[in-house]
C-alpha cells in the first residue's frame, strides 16, 4: 500500500465575529457562564450571501495557494457537511466547478463533527488503492443557520468556517492509521428536528418551520470523552505507535473541558493538545482542520512529528488517525 499524507492545508473563517458580549443581547446568560462552560469567547458567523459552498471553495483554494498539487490534477474531492446549500447538487460538485478540477468525481459526506476524519479517510483508500493520485477534503459548515438563537445550550457553543487539505501519495510517513466508529443509540443526544413536519402534496398545510439542532449536552460529555480517549487509544496501537511519543494532538474543538476530560482520560498532558476554541467556537467537522492548520502554521506541528488528530460527533461518530507529519509549513 503506498504511504498517502496531507500535503497542503488551508482555511476560512468569516469576518463577522460574535463575541459573547454580543451573545448576551440575545439570551440570558454572561460571558463568564459561557467561558467556564466551553473555553468559547467569540465565533465567527457567515454574511448573509455566503453559503455554505463559498466557504468551502474559499478553503480549498487557500489550500491549493500551499500546495504542489494543481486544480487540474485532482481527482476527487470530498466534502464533510451537514449544511449543504441543498439536497442537490452536491457541495462537491460545486466546489469542482469553481475550482476548476475538470478531473476529478465528487460527492459529499455526513458525518456531523468526525466529518473530515471520516472523508480523509475515505480519500486515503482511494488514493492508496491506486484509483486517484491527488484528493481534496474540504469540511464546511454555517451551522448557525439551524441554531435555536433562544436556547442557550446550543446557541453559545456554535460558528461558521471551512477548511480543507490536499492529499498525495508520499515518499514517506503519512496517515499511519485510521480508526472510525458509530454508535446509533446515541442518535437522539443531538439531532436537527422541525416544529413541523413537510407535507408537500397537501396545500392546506403549512410549510415547515426551519430546522434546528437540539442537544442533551450532559449525556453527550459522558459519551463524548471516553470515545475519544478510546479512539486515540486504538487509533496508536494500530499505528504501533506510544501514546507518549505523540508531539501534538488535534481534537474536535467542542467544548475546552471535553478536551481537559480527554486528556486526563488517555493520560496524554493537556499542554499537548492544540486548541482554538475561543477564537471560533464550535464549527463542526471544520474544527479540526481549521486547528490542524494553525497549529501547523505556529509551529506546533513539524516535519517528522507523529500527531493524533481525534474527533466526536452526533450520530453518535468517532474517528482518529495517527500522522506522522510529512512536509515543513
Amino acid at each position: 500500500m503506498k504511504n498517502v499524507g496531507i500535503v497542503a492545508l488551508g482555511r476560512y473563517l468569516p469576518e463577522r465575529k460574535l463575541t459573547n458580549a454580543d451573545v448576551e443581547k440575545i439570551v440570558e446568560t454572561t460571558d463568564e457562564w459561557i467561558v467556564s462552560r466551553t473555553g468559547i469567547k467569540e465565533r465567527r458567523l457567515a454574511a448573509s450571501d455566503e453559503k455554505t459552498s463559498d466557504l468551502a471553495v474559499k478553503a480549498a483554494l487557500n489550500a491549493l495557494k500551499n500546495s504542489p498539487v494543481k486544480a487540474e490534477d485532482i481527482e476527487a474531492i470530498f466534502v464533510a457537511t451537514v449544511t449543504p446549500d441543498s439536497n442537490f447538487p452536491s457541495m462537491g460538485c460545486l466546489v469542482q466547478k469553481a475550482i476548476g478540477a475538470k478531473k476529478a468525481f465528487a460527492y459529499d459526506i455526513s458525518a456531523a463533527c468526525s466529518g473530515f476524519l471520516y472523508a480523509m479517510t475515505t480519500a486515503k483508500q482511494f488514493i492508496a488503492s491506486g484509483m486517484v493520485k491527488n484528493a481534496l477534503v474540504i469540511a464546511a459548515d454555517r451551522f448557525t443557520t439551524i441554531i435555536d438563537w433562544k436556547d442557550r445550550n446550543t446557541c453559545v457553543l456554535f460558528g461558521d468556517g471551512a477548511g480543507a487539505a490536499i492529499l498525495s501519495e508520499v515518499k514517506e510517513g503519512g496517515i499511519l492509521s485510521d480508526y472510525m466508529i458509530s454508535d446509533g443509540d446515541g442518535a437522539p443526544l443531538m439531532e436537527v428536528i422541525s416544529d413541523k413536519i413537510r407535507t408537500p402534496f397537501d396545500p392546506s398545510v403549512d410549510s415547515a418551520k426551519l430546522p434546528y439542532v437540539i442537544m442533551n449536552g450532559q449525556e453527550l460529555f459522558k459519551h463524548a470523552v471516553p470515545g475519544m480517549a478510546e479512539a486515540v487509544d486504538l487509533a496508536a496501537a494500530k499505528a504501533g505507535v506510544a501514546l507518549e511519543d505523540i508531539k501534538c494532538v488535534v481534537p474536535h474543538q467542542a467544548n475546552d473541558r471535553i478536551i481537559a476530560s480527554v486528556a486526563k482520560r488517555a493520560g496524554i498532558h493537556k499542554e499537548k493538545f492544540f486548541i482554538n476554541i475561543d477564537k471560533y467556537g464550535n464549527i463542526s467537522a471544520a474544527s479540526v482542520v481549521v486547528a490542524l492548520c494553525e497549529a501547523v502554521e505556529q509551529g506546533r506541528i513539524k516535519k517528522g512529528d507523529i500527531i493524533a488528530l481525534v474527533v466526536f460527533g452526533a450520530g453518535l461518530v468517532a474517528a482518529a488517525n495517527i500522522i506522522k507529519w510529512s512536509y515543513e509549513a
